[in-house]
Parts: C-alpha cells; structure tokens; sequence
C-alpha cells in the first residue's frame, strides 16, 4: 500500500496512538527513516486501512510510550540502539541488537546521532568502542532461595543463537529474561545499499524458513513505488507458494513440539509429512524451500504441467495427515504435557499487540490474509483457526487447523489456475520521496516491509518487522510460574525466529 506520511506532533503521538488501540486499531510498527524523526503505522484491519504517522524528535529525545502502550516497548528499544532516539521514561530501556563488541561509535542505521547517544550513555571507562556504553544488565529477582539458570547463547542442537536467564525458586521460573542480538547481519542497511531490482535476494534471507513469506512482502512494498499490476496467474502462484510454506513449517513445528513430548512416532511421521509438503515446493519453483520463485513484477517461472501433480500431493498430505492428528490429540499422555503449560491470557495478548499463531491461540481472530493485499488475498474466503485457552495445546491445535485451511486453500487455488502472463516488465526507478507497506501473513503471523524512497528515487529506508518482534515477549510471559522442564515446550510451541529478530 502507498502512503501518505502525516506530521503528528509528539505531544500528540501517544494520545494518538493509546486512542486507536482502544478503538480496535492495531500498532504496526515504530521505527526512524534517519534519525530526525519516529515513524509510526497504526492499522486499521477492519477498514483495511493504514495511517502512517511522522513525528519530528528535536534534540535525539522523545517521550516513551511504554507505559500507556506496553506493545511499544520492544519498538522503542530497537529505535534507540540503531538510531539512538531516546525513549525517556522507558522503564526498561536495553539494547535490542548490539552487544558490547560491536565497534562503531554512532548507531548504525542514523545519521550523525552520537551526540544523543553520548548525552544519554557515558562510557564507563576506557575505549567506548567496546562494552562501556553497550553494558547490558539482567533483571535480578531478589529473595531467600531465588537463583538463577543462564541459558544460551549457544544452544545444544542446531538452532540459531539466544540467550535466557532464568530466575528460579526451586523448580519454578520467577522470570524468563531473554536477550537477542546475536545474528544481527544488517540485513536493513543492506537493503539501502544494494540496486533494488536485486533487493530480493538480501530480503528472502532475512529469516531462512520463511523465504516465500519475506519475498512476497518485499515484491508487494517494491511494486506499490512502481505502481504495477501484478497478473492473476502470478498473484495465484504466490498464495500457492505461500501456504505451502506455511504447510511445511507449521508440521515441523508440530513434529518439534511431540519431540519434546517424547512423543517420537508423531515427530517421525511430521517429518516424513513436511517432505511431501517440501516436494510441492520444490514442483512448483524448483527448489524445495522456493528460494528466488517470487521477484516484483510476478514470480520467475509458471508450468501448468505440474498445478495437477501438485494438487494430487495435497490431497495425499490431506488424507495421511488425518491419522497422524489423531493419534496425536487422543494420546492423553501427550495432552496432559500441552494443557495448562505455557499459558499467555488474551488481555495480555491484546496488550503486547501478540500476531499470528500465538495470538489465534489466546482468542484474537487477526489474520493479515483476510485484510491485506498480497497474493491471491484478501479476495479470498477464509475462517481464522481460534483457540482461547492461550496454553501450549491451543497453539498446537491452532496450527493444526492453519495445515487443514491451507491444504483446503492450496487446493481451491490449483483448481482456479488459468493460463496467462506471470511476469510484467518494471519501470527503471523507483517513485521518489515515497513511502510503502506490505503486510503478509507468514507461518509466524503479521510480518511488514516498510520502504521509504529519497529524492532519487533510490531506498533511504528499508524496515522489516517479523512477527517474532512482537511474540518473544510472549514466550517470557508464558514461561511464569512453570517449571524449568517445561520450557523447552513452550519455546517450542512459539517457534519465533531469532534471525527475523535480529535481522
């Protein structure tokens, strides 16, 4: 979608914001183009409407919004370590993305910010190039028999890097600190640096299992500033790619979670199920994680020859997968380990602005694909999953339901496909001094790609939001009150993204 930046001052900016989300509007994204100023999306879902708000900060400083909007937290912190506006009145205010070696005096993706970042953080001592002005404290938990369990950040397996201290009482978590950072590439610096018309490549890896998902919210950000009409076939050949993805992901989720169960027929059977999903994949694109299948203007290649093959493994999926659900939600054994774990209330979900699976799970019935434009949706008929109970079984029967939907969409999709272009040819720049957003319903939930064009027609500001940044402070609020063995099930019932983190 185009945007249309309007000034809103600071005093107004919370009012502003606090009165949207009490009207049922949803907070999209906080973030900076270069530092003089805060951009703000607030999303109107029912109005399929977005308001994008800029606010000038004088001096490097603005008033936070933590408190009156506690969703804005994670926001505020990020915008303070890369650009270095300050959230006065953040009640707590840490790095986001960068650790103590990192070398640069100034924030990465500002211009000229040090001195807000020197007004506001004194090097402790020595070389500020080091750990001075980057000093990061955990939260202590105070009390007779309160310790503490550091986990991470390199972790016994092959996932990608974290760090979780625990403060304990026995075997209970007080609470769960988690801190992220660890595989920040500069991913959005990258994404100003190279031509646009190769964007694609850098924006598909911003999060490995989700390169569809990334790739289709970059190609609709890109040909909204080239005002472009994407052909029928191609939008249809997204969705397709698009919930095969999200097909494959959400069964190696489920294969994950009755891992940790101990539960290893399903684990095996989710797996050997997740290749099939992968084999459409690989029909349709090439590749069995699609990597290059979408590119602004349509996607790269279109055979009718397959749409059949593809369609019949769908159905195979569909009908082996029921056995395997069922198995899995009658063993008691299995459902005694989900039920009760890993709870998140919907009035917490509301307050932290909590998307996709983990927000169905806890009641909220947002699903971007019945509101914004990408692919085949919103012109489509779809009934969000819904659970309420919030616990670690709500997330696994939601995503149960997200497979069925999918397979019943994957199917109806194949069905309607008719021949015709799948590729338009692109204008050589971009519109200058513009701004646009695309929202897409990854396997995760609402994921945003915010570009901003300059004078030149050439990307100032490239922002992604995964829907990782608004769900890990879910998984600290889940883990309370547990006990320590069961966090391995709830870190996995999330199933969030530490590169899309980190970016």
């Amino acid at each position: 979608m185009k945007l249309n930046l309007k000034q809103l001052s600071s005093e107004e900016r919370t009012a502003r914001l606090k009165a949207a989300l009490d009207a049922g509007d949803r907070l999209g994204l906080i973030t900076s183009i270069d530092g003089d100023q805060l951009i703000m999306l607030l999303l109107s879902p029912g109005k399929r409407s977005i308001d994008c708000y800029e606010t000038p900060v004088a001096g490097g400083t603005y008033k936070s919004a933590t408190a009156m909007v506690p969703q804005a937290h994670w926001f505020e912190r990020t915008t303070w370590d890369m650009f270095g506006l300050v959230p006065e009145g953040h009640p707590r205010l840490k790095r986001t993305h960068l650790h103590e070696p990192y070398t640069l005096t100034s924030p990465p993706l500002s211009h000229e910010r040090r001195k807000a970042i020197e007004k506001t953080i004194q090097p402790e001592s020595g070389d500020r190039r080091h750990a001075g002005d980057r000093s990061y404290h955990f939260l202590g938990v105070e009390g007779q028999g309160v310790y503490e369990i550091p986990v991470g950040p390199i972790h016994a397996g092959i996932i990608e890097p974290g760090h979780f201290r625990f403060s304990c009482y026995g075997e209970i978590i007080l609470n769960l600190e988690i801190r992220l950072g660890y595989v920040h590439r500069g991913i959005e610096k990258r994404l100003s640096e190279v031509p646009w018309q190769r964007g694609r490549f850098v924006a598909e890896a911003a999060a490995s299992d989700m390169p569809v998902a990334n790739s289709l919210a970059h190609a609709t950000a890109v040909e909204y500033l080239l005002q472009i009409e994407v052909p029928r076939l191609a939008l249809y050949l997204r969705s397709i790619a698009l919930e095969i993805e999200r097909i494959a992901m959400h069964l190696s989720d489920l294969g994950g979670l009755a891992g940790d169960i101990g539960f290893l027929a399903i684990a095996s059977s989710m797996g050997r199920l997740r290749g099939v999903a992968l084999r459409m994949g690989e029909l349709l694109s090439g590749n069995r994680l699609m990597r290059g299948f979408i590119c602004p203007g349509g996607v790269v290649s279109a055979s009718m020859r397959v749409a059949e093959e593809i369609a019949q493994l769908a159905r195979q999926l569909k009908q082996e997968l029921k056995p395997v659900v069922a198995f899995y939600m009658d063993n008691q054994v299995a459902v005694d380990r989900m039920e009760g774990v890993g709870v998140v209330r919907s009035s917490l979900a509301r307050e932290f602005g909590l998307v996709g699976v983990a927000a169905r799970a806890s009641g909220d019935r947002y699903d971007c694909r019945n509101y914004w434009n990408h692919g085949a949706y919103p012109n489509v008929d779809l009934e969000p999953a819904n659970e309420t109970s919030g616990d670690v079984f709500a997330r696994a029967k939601v995503r149960i339901s997200e497979i069925e939907t999918s397979l019943k969409l994957l199917i109806n999709f194949l069905d309607d496909l008719k021949e015709g272009s799948f590729l338009v040819s692109l204008p050589d720049r971009l519109e200058a001094n513009s701004s646009s957003v695309a929202i897409v319903e990854s396997h995760r939930g609402e994921l945003i790609h915010f570009i901003h064009t300059d004078a030149r027609g050439e990307i100032q500001r490239y922002c992604i939001k995964d829907a990782s940044v608004n769900n890990w402070t879910a998984l600290a609020i889940a883990v309370r009150n547990n006990v320590v063995a069961d966090f391995p099930l709830c870190n996995k019932s999330f199933s969030l993204s530490y590169s899309g983190h980190d970016l």
